[in-house]
């Protein structure tokens, strides 16, 4: 990691949550998902093949995939298509 990312995640671990959200807001890059686009969500499986990589998320986050048991990854997997879908309209 370079100076300059450093300096960036410095700079994010200490805004406070509302600062954090009205950068996002703030972001064209990053629209708001509402109650329409989480009705839409079809969580069948994806015909495509997966690539291996390594993401952080949260505890709450990662506790409520898991908790239907096994499968937690595809279930995030589907989450992430159906928000790439619903971007890409």
């Amino acid at each position: 990691m370079n100076t300059h990312d450093k300096s960036m995640w410095n700079k994010v671990h200490t805004m406070s949550d509302e600062q954090a959200e009205a950068n996002a807001l703030s972001d064209p890059d990053n629209a708001p998902t509402d109650a329409m686009f989480w009705a839409n969500v079809d969580m069948q499986e994806s015909d495509n093949r997966k690539v291996p990589i390594h993401i952080r998320v949260t505890p709450d986050v990662l506790a409520f995939f898991r908790k239907d048991g096994p499968g937690y990854q595809t279930r995030i997997n589907r989450v992430l298509e159906q928000y790439v879908s619903w971007q890409q309209q």
